[in-house]
């Protein structure tokens, strides 16, 4: 926290001498990524403090819900912000990350699909657009030094514009918890935007829900179930299954039971649809990028279902080789939007190949959903490599079953000469 004697050196930086700049240094502007809540607003006033800068608060509309949206303009300028700026991202977060995750196949470390990671690109993408449109020399985030995001945040700054300045005030500050953050707020006469502690750690977007801390810390706890937002306890949902087909076109989902959809409006719909039936609840212990191990609960109905759909169609429309080089690569894929390298070249050379190979990858799968389980009820594709003539039990003419006794002959023949060896034969 700031003496007495340096805030007022910065109430006199942040009041006029521009030349003077803050506590740190000087900036110009600052773009903030700004949710509203008590560590965002409590950033406000300290870059102002710290660096003698105009703050311009970024807030992306990634699906998160209207009320997380409410007055947001009113608590950044009572904390000292001289702008706010809203961006709707949701139809590019759906259709330019998540639709290539999905294509890819990529699951983090068997169970995550990767929602939060998927989210920090395009944010941190807009907010390099922000502080280019307002003129901005830097950006900042409210991320802390312990978890993800702030490498996801930063990675994409440094590939879209490496001029910017990167400011992280949980990296730099003496604040070390709430009640540090609910004074520094008083003294410098920002409204704190909550009133009452929040028992968990969430992050939500139109993708997943995620929840950590509290008793979600000791991994040996069972969720309690009134943690869950988006989804019902699967011995709650309906007591007859509920059928649904799911349209694709090269890999990723266009329509709902025959209904052409938006990839936005198609997500939040199965949300509605997936959490109605309890599905897609994922309770895990995974490895962080910065060397320890967390433990997450998530919610993703609509994703999961997405998921299921696509793996199952994929069943019909791809080989055998490349649907097992897809599968190597899809844990690569995972392993690079996890750890925030999006703009990388490995990535977007990957999801070229991804895109190819999926180009066929177009037809329907029905899916039944009950109690919060997805099981396939049929699949189907105008490239389907299934040949009814060719896998039935009969005899044809492209397939003779005498065939098969050369072909596990050759096949073989290193089995047979390792054993010959053995054998002395």
């Amino acid at each position: 926290m700031a003496t007495g004697k340096e805030q007022g050196a910065a109430t006199t930086a942040s009041s006029g001498d521009k030349n003077k700049g803050g506590l740190r240094g000087k900036l110009n502007k600052v773009v903030l990524a700004y949710s509203g809540g008590l560590d965002t607003s409590v950033i406000v006033p300290w870059l102002r403090e710290n660096y003698g800068c105009e703050v311009v608060c970024f807030t992306a509309d990634v699906g998160q819900g209207a009320i997380e949206l409410e007055g947001l303009e009113k608590k950044a300028k009572a904390s000292g912000a001289c702008q706010l700026v809203v961006k709707d991202l949701k139809e590019e977060f759906v259709s330019e990350y998540i639709y290539p995750c999905l294509r890819a196949g990529a699951v983090y470390e068997r169970k995550y699909l990767l929602g939060t990671s998927m989210a920090r690109p395009v944010i941190a993408k807009a907010m390099v657009d922000v502080a280019k449109e307002v003129g901005a020399d830097a950006v900042a985030h409210g991320c802390t030094g312990k978890g993800n995001d702030q490498v996801r945040f930063e990675l994409t700054f440094f590939a879209l514009n490496p001029e910017l300045k990167v400011v992280a005030p949980w990296r730099e500050w003496d604040i070390t918890g709430r009640e540090d953050a609910i004074e520094y707020a008083k003294k410098h006469n920002v409204p704190v935007p909550v009133s009452k502690k929040s028992i968990y750690s969430r992050d939500r977007n139109l993708w997943h829900l995620s929840h950590e801390g509290d008793i979600l810390e000791d991994p040996a706890n069972e969720p309690k179930e009134d943690m869950y937002m988006m989804s019902v306890s699967p011995e709650n949902a309906p007591s007859e299954p509920e059928y649904l087909e799911i349209g694709i076109i090269a890999g990723v989902p266009v329509s709902i039971n025959g209904r052409d959809l938006s990839p936005a409006s198609l997500l939040a719909e199965l949300n509605e649809i997936g959490g109605k039936h309890g599905i897609g609840r994922i309770d895990m212990v995974e490895n962080r990028l910065v060397g320890m191990k967390s433990r997450g609960v998530y919610e993703t109905p609509g994703g999961t279902i997405m998921a299921a759909a696509v793996r199952e169609l994929e069943s019909l429309t791809l080989d055998r080789e490349t649907m097992q080089w897809k599968d190597i690569l899809a844990l690569k894929y995972a392993e690079l939007v996890y750890a925030g390298r999006w703009f990388d070249t490995l990535r977007q050379s990957i999801d070229a190949f991804v895109e190819t190979i999926t180009a066929t990858t177009t037809g329907s799968v029905t899916l039944k959903l009950y109690k919060g389980s997805v099981n396939v009820a049929s699949r189907k594709s105008p490239n389907s490599l299934y040949r009814e003539d060719i896998s039935s039990f009969e005899n044809g003419e492209i397939y003779n079953q005498a065939d098969a006794e050369g072909f596990i002959r050759l096949y073989g023949l290193p089995t047979r000469v390792r054993a010959m060896l053995e054998k002395g034969i």
